[in-house]
């Protein structure tokens, strides 16, 4: 009698802390479970980007145990062997049955070392306040986070905590055919169900799922069916590597499930036609260079374009690599003729058709005038190409009605063209 009442107290703690706490969401349609719940399952955990400029990677840092701060938060699930060894040990030192903590939330205070020299991670347990730890089972703490372990059974909550702060109403496009319906109001089951691939669906709920995937993403289509994916995002304490995201798994990383339209790549990829251009500058600049410092850049300098990134404002951050010396270097720039600062004589510095020069500078033009090009002098017989990359570009032009072309310059220099487009 005692063991089975027991059983009911265990069950009615573990259905207690679901309805207390709001990282428990469930599709529509879940019933309530008429039999036993079954065992924790696991969840498949996000892969990083391999760039922190995109979703994942800007939103999701991955923290080791060595990273954690105090007042991380994370949720108890165990898995069916959690269930048999415990984790966790209380104030006393006894061992505590991780069915008995099951979706509690656990705080992190710190590591400490026992009097017999047990390494512990130690935490408040949100749900009763609490002081629990995880006794490391060999060396040191530094040894163990080093070796990148993680505390068993703990789903870390910061990651839930972000993606409803960023994903929360967005619109998703599936990527991949199989996802999850639950089939339990209160309970672990689901089954699975099959979704075109490339579907427009809605983020309706984000909660937590397992300790390997901890981010249950939610989204509904647009005849209202609901289904989700368990998806791990920062792979914080997840448990898992990198190279076990493979095969089958890979619908569990976020981007092997979902695919997001950040507006700022949708306005990046309208560049894309710039992407590899050979580009050489008109003028003095500067630029950032790869320490994060601010470096003049002289005129005529050769880049290839590597990158174009969307930010606030008229600008975008283009990544260019030197030929001179193989760097890359960071230059903000508007590709639209808007009001943008940093005039050079009266045109747009920053603009990306008074800066740069397309192709080579040098091609076709002699040794002798390319010497006189970089002291910025000119002489007959140059071309109007050649003048520009002198000079820079004239604040007026004039053509008379003899055929003769005059450019002028704000500083006073007057260049005449014949009607070949020379300089006479």
């Amino acid at each position: 009698m005692k063991k089975v009442f027991s059983t009911v107290c265990m069950v009615l703690i573990m259905t207690s802390a679901m309805a207390q706490t709001s990282y428990i969401v469930k599709t529509k349609g879940a019933k309530k479970a008429e039999t036993a719940q079954k065992a924790g399952e696991e969840a498949p955990k996000e892969e990083e980007a391999d760039e922190p400029a995109d979703f994942v990677g800007k939103n999701f840092k991955f923290l080791s145990l060595c990273d954690w701060k105090e007042g991380m938060k994370f949720m108890v699930l165990p898995e069916k062997y959690d269930l048999v060894v415990g984790t966790f040990c209380d104030e006393k030192g006894k061992d505590v049955s991780s069915g008995s903590l099951k979706y509690k939330i656990m705080v992190y205070k710190g590591h400490s070392v026992a009097k017999d020299g047990t390494a512990l991670v130690n935490f408040v347990c949100q749900d009763n306040n609490k002081k629990y730890y995880y006794p490391i089972p060999n060396g040191s703490f530094e040894d163990y986070c080093y070796n990148k372990m993680g505390v068993p059974t703990l789903a870390y909550l910061g990651d839930v905590d972000k993606a409803r702060e960023v994903l929360m109403g967005s619109t998703l496009y599936t990527k991949t055919t199989l996802y999850r319906v639950d089939t339990e109001s209160d309970g672990d089951g689901f089954q699975e169900v099959t979704v075109p691939e490339g579907k427009e669906v809605k983020v309706v709920a984000i909660g937590v799922g397992t300790r390997n995937y901890p981010v249950k993403i939610i989204v509904e289509d647009e005849k209202g069916m609901q289904f989700y994916q368990n998806v791990a995002m920062s792979k914080t304490n997840s448990g898992m590597r990198d190279d076990e995201f493979i095969m089958d798994k890979a619908k569990y990383t976020f981007y092997g499930s979902f695919e997001i339209v950040d507006p700022k790549v949708a306005v990046a990829e309208d560049y894309a036609q710039y992407i590899g251009r050979q580009v050489y500058t008109k003028y003095m600049t500067y630029m950032v260079n790869p320490m994060g410092l601010n470096v003049s850049i002289p005129r005529l300098s050769q880049f290839t374009i590597k990158k174009i990134e969307a930010q606030d404002g008229p600008k975008m951050k283009v990544t260019l690599q030197s030929a001179k010396d193989g760097y890359q270097y960071v230059k903000e720039v508007a590709f639209k003729n808007t009001n943008v600062a940093g005039d050079i004589d009266g045109k747009k510095e920053d603009y990306y058709g008074f800066l740069f020069g397309e192709g080579s500078p040098t091609k076709g033009i002699s040794a002798k005038h390319m010497e006189m090009i970089h002291r910025g002098r000119i002489a007959k017989g140059f071309t109007k190409n050649e003048v520009r990359m002198a000079m820079g570009e004239p604040n007026s032009k004039v053509k008379n009605s003899n055929g003769i072309t005059v450019w002028k310059y704000n500083n006073g220099s007057v260049v005449k063209f014949n009607k070949s487009g020379r300089v006479i």
